[in-house]
């Protein structure tokens, strides 16, 4: 019984101080995995950038327009992927006196093309009001080397 815990100890002792079975250490961090430093950008629709007020008919002409982000040196960057939130007028009846009182109400979806589907554009085109809002958001960018970036919001109201 001795001998058995002898060699089963022994045995460890052996396998516990083998090198090949550690890991070694990366000796440095190569070129791909620095990170990098994510230019300056502006996000646009036709002319208007972020938090600009436009009156309607200016909004629903540019809405065909592909969003484009641009560097500091004025180059573009390709847009992967976006999502847009529409905050619209909307009418609400209150059940119990009746009375009806305006209200807003919200739509969203996500895109992975520039400019926006022709479904999309013909809904603002026909429905768009004073007052109501578009939002541009969480909008992935790639530079012409291929690094992915957020670009900024855009934020778009009407007059």
């Amino acid at each position: 019984m001795r001998k058995q815990y002898l060699m089963i100890f022994f045995f460890a002792a052996i396998c516990g101080n083998d090198p090949a079975l550690a890991q070694q250490r990366a000796k440095s961090v190569s070129q791909e995995h620095k990170k990098i430093k994510p230019p300056k950008m502006t996000t646009t629709i036709g002319v208007l950038k972020d938090s600009a007020v436009a009156p309607v008919e200016q909004l629903k002409a540019l809405i065909g327009s592909p969003l484009k982000v641009t560097d500091a040196q004025n180059q573009s960057l390709t847009v992967t992927y976006y999502q847009l939130l529409y905050i619209r007028k909307a009418l609400t009846e209150d059940e119990e006196t009746g009375k009806i009182s305006s209200t807003k109400t919200q739509v969203s979806d996500f895109f992975t093309q520039a400019p926006l589907p022709q479904k999309w554009i013909k809904l603002f085109r026909e429905e768009l009001l004073p007052g109501e809002e578009l939002y541009f958001f969480d909008i992935i960018v790639k530079d012409k080397a291929g690094h992915v970036f957020y670009a900024p919001n855009l934020r778009l109201m009407t007059k």
